[in-house]
This record gives C-alpha cells, sequence and structure tokens, in this order.
C-alpha cells in the first residue's frame, strides 16, 4: 500500500491559517476553486423516506433538490456553491442508483452554469455499507460493492469523492461505554487509521482513473459520536473531557486518507479538520451554527475560523416558510460566506477568524482543543513521530489533554467532574507502553475476549 506519511506542518505558523485560503486549494466542477481565496456554501440534505421506495422516485427527488437549491442561489445572487448528495443506503448498494442521480444532478448543474455561470461542483459522499460491524469481512463482498459504486458514480458526474468510513466503530462503541481509554486510542488510532488507508487507496486511485477529486474522510462515526454523548453543559453522561481525547485522536486517523492521496476538501462533519489542514494545507469543508437542523454543538462560531466550505450537515428535504429546506439553509450558508469573504476582500480575514474562535473558545474543553492555536499545536505533536500510528495518535491525546489542563488555570473553567475525568485520562495515557506492536498485540487480545465478533484479519492482521 503506497502512503506518504507527514512528519512536518504545511503552516510555519498557526496565524497564518484562514478561512477561505489553502496552501493547496483544488479546482473541480463547473469553474469552482477552493480554499483558493474565497468561500463558498456546500448544502447537504437528504431525501424524504417516502422518495427510497424506487430508483425513479429517488431520481426525482434529487433532481428536485438541486434545481432548488440552484434556482435559490442564483435568485439571491451568490456566486458558488457545492452540493453535498450522501448517499442513502439504496444508492450504494445499488452502484446503478448512485450513478443515475450523480448523472442528473450534474446535468441540472451544467445547465445553470451555462445559463448563469454560477460556479458549483458535486461532492458524493458514499455509505459505508461494510456497517463497521466487526462479524462481517470489512475487506469482502460489501467492501467489493462499495467500490462499484464509487466507480459508477466518479464515471457519472460526481466531481468529488468521500466517505464516513466505520472501521473500528464497533471497538469504539464497547471501549467508550467502559471508559475505557486505551481502547478508544486502538479503536480510532489503530484500527480506524488501518481502514481508512486500505480504503483510500482505491478511492484514490478511482478518482485518479476518472479524473475527479478524492476529497476526504471523517471520523464521525467514533469522534462525533463521542461528541454527542457528551452532549451539553447539562450532561454527565460522558465527560467532556474524554470527548476531547477522543477528538484529538480522530485528526491522524483521518489524516490517513490524506496519505493516501485525498487532496480535500475534508468533510463537514469532521471537527478535526482544523488540524488536518494545519498538517497538509488541503482546503476543509466545516458545519456549525447551521448544523442545528442536524444536531447540536458547542463550537458553532469557532468551527467556521478555517473553513474554505461552510455546510450545514444535513436536511431532509421538505417544505419551510421561505421556500424548501434546502433553499432556506443553502441561503443562510451562503449569507455567512459573503461574510467571510467581504472580510478577505477588505482585509479584516485574520480579525474576523480571531472574532469567530474566541466567541467560542472557552465554551467547553471541545472548542478549546480546536480553537486554531490550539488546533496547530495538536497537529504538531502528530507530526513529532508521524511515521508510528500508534505514538501519533497517543501523542495527539496526551497534547489535548495538556492543553485543556493548561487552558483550565486561566479562563476555561472546568467542574470537578470534568477535572477528575482530565487527570484519570493523562495518568492512563502517560502510562502506555512506547512500542506499537506490544499496545496492538495487548489491545488485540482484549477485544478478541471481549467481543466474539471481533476480527483482526479486517485489519490486515
Amino acid at each position: 500500500m503506497d502512503v506518504k506519511r507527514y512528519t512536518k506542518m504545511a503552516y510555519d505558523d498557526f496565524e497564518d491559517m484562514v478561512f477561505g485560503h489553502s496552501l493547496y486549494p483544488v479546482s473541480t466542477g463547473f469553474d469552482l476553486e477552493i480554499g483558493a481565496g474565497y468561500t463558498s456554501a456546500e448544502v447537504n440534505y437528504a431525501p424524504r423516506p417516502s422518495s427510497g421506495e424506487s430508483k425513479e422516485k429517488l431520481v426525482a427527488e434529487y433532481e428536485k433538490i438541486t434545481t432548488d437549491i440552484l434556482q435559490r442561489m442564483v435568485q439571491v445572487g451568490f456566486p458558488s456553491v457545492v452540493l453535498e448528495t450522501e448517499h442513502v443506503l439504496q444508492m450504494t448498494t445499488n452502484p446503478e442508483w448512485g450513478a443515475e442521480i450523480a448523472h442528473a444532478q450534474k446535468t441540472i448543474m451544467e445547465e445553470y452554469y451555462d445559463e448563469y455561470g454560477i460556479k458549483c461542483a458535486l461532492r458524493n459522499t458514499l455509505a459505508d455499507i461494510r456497517g463497521g460491524r466487526e462479524s462481517l469481512d470489512l475487506r469482502g463482498d460489501p467492501y467489493d460493492v462499495l467500490m462499484e459504486s464509487f466507480e459508477q458514480v466518479a464515471s457519472s458526474g460526481a466531481d468529488m469523492l468521500s466517505i464516513e468510513s466505520l472501521g473500528g466503530k464497533s471497538v469504539f462503541d464497547t471501549a467508550i461505554l467502559h471508559n475505557d481509554i486505551p481502547g478508544i486510542l486502538f479503536s480510532i488510532g489503530i484500527l480506524g487509521t488501518l481502514d481508512v488507508e486500505f480504503i483510500w487507496s482505491e478511492i484514490s486511485r478511482i478518482a485518479k482513473k476518472n479524473n475527479v477529486i478524492a476529497a476526504g474522510d471523517t471520523d464521525c462515526s467514533q469522534a462525533n459520536t463521542a461528541m454527542f454523548i457528551a452532549g451539553g453543559l447539562l450532561d454527565r453522561k460522558l465527560a467532556h473531557t474524554m470527548a476531547i481525547v477522543a477528538r484529538a485522536i480522530s485528526a491522524p486517523r483521518s489524516l490517513a486518507a490524506y496519505e493516501a492521496g485525498a487532496v480535500g476538501p475534508g468533510k463537514d462533519c469532521g471537527y478535526e479538520n482544523t488540524i488536518i489542514k494545519a498538517i497538509t494545507g488541503v482546503p476543509i469543508s466545516q458545519e456549525g451554527k447551521a448544523s442545528t437542523c442536524a444536531h447540536s454543538d458547542l463550537m458553532g462560531n469557532l468551527v467556521m475560523q478555517c473553513c474554505d466550505l461552510w455546510s450545514n450537515e444535513s436536511v431532509e428535504y421538505h417544505g419551510e416558510f421561505g421556500g424548501t429546506s434546502v433553499q432556506c439553509w443553502g441561503e443562510t450558508l451562503s449569507y455567512d460566506c459573503s461574510m467571510l469573504n467581504t472580510a478577505i476582500e477588505a482585509g479584516y480575514a485574520k480579525v474576523f477568524r480571531d472574532v469567530l474562535m474566541v466567541s467560542d473558545r472557552y465554551r467547553d474543553p471541545q472548542s478549546f482543543i480546536l480553537a486554531f492555536d490550539n488546533a496547530y499545536r495538536i497537529g504538531e505533536a502528530i507530526v513529532k513521530d508521524g511515521n508510528d500510528i500508534y505514538l501519533r495518535s497517543k501523542n495527539a491525546a496526551i497534547e489535548a489533554c495538556d492543553i485543556v489542563e493548561r487552558g483550565s488555570k486561566g479562563q476555561l473553567e472546568l467542574s470537578k467532574f470534568e477535572k477528575a475525568s482530565l487527570a484519570n485520562a493523562t495518568k492512563i495515557l502517560h502510562s502506555l507502553t512506547d512500542e506499537k506492536d506490544v499496545f496492538i498485540e495487548e489491545q488485540m487480545d482484549k477485544f478478541k475476549t471481549e467481543m466474539d465478533e471481533f476480527r483482526p484479519e479486517n485489519y490486515g492482521y
């Protein structure tokens, strides 16, 4: 497997990171550039459940969605937009369904580009139909169907390819229930990384073959799960300082996609993307305050700080007072991007970036570690041992804990519960071996005993 490892930061200084600019912009779709000096909305949507009854109904649904978004963009005068089609299960398990929908959407997009000059591109995020279940062969038949689906959408109209891969998910679910920090490190940093490398080597090959963009992955299935379980400031189901451990480890895990050939833009629900951008220089999509149609978080402004695309996460297609849901959220996103782009043009991008960041910086440990300066520091910890997928994950987790510990001596307030959790996590992480093979062998043996369905062969062992 041909992968490159990141052993140094793309940016020399975190102050150089800002929204709308990346070191390695991506050109795609109809005259669209991402990370080349401006931001664009990335509208994410889901079809109504009833439309999944047949291929014909789904195609018609996506044609309506596409037309509605582009019509509203032109109507209000926005110059660019990205459409993200996150596959419902039927579209990936039946590759011809996804292909026909991609073709139908791209045809409409071409018409609007030709008629109105709107810069636009289509991202297809396929469903990981392997399901992340250890009892399945993650490299067997479902994997083959998944790659066939990538082939068909890539040749039928998709400009960018993404996935929210599920490697290590079932082990993570077991580990997080037991506050098992070594298990979390193993599931995300080792199993997740190995799986991302495996699938992205092939996705990148498919993208290159079809002259489209291998965009990026996200640790939605693990780090976002921890974030959602941790909840808000009134919740005590999971310490927020545990969630930062999962988030920090998710960065080297998602980094593996770029090491296997992805070039960005990183996918919106990867809250770790600021760390990824600092290490790689690729453009990123982010979601925050405009994703309240899908979920809540504690950093709705902050994550806009370095975005190149600005997304709403996902919204079901239906009617609202102001139009259809995709029109309303697309317009909201685009007004945000207009504001960001005006700040760039006026020379105040870094000032505005800092305002966005500071507005959420001290809200929670999760937002604190993702403030761009702290995200950069976690990136430095990752590349320090960048050739070792274990040490870089362990380093990231320790650095995140250290950042929060230092912050708690200043403006970052932690409850007794959070302080105790942080101290425990730090102690456990420092007690772990520095030997990758020793750690992996210990964890493999443990989870083979605890989980009858655990199959090391899913990860090449």
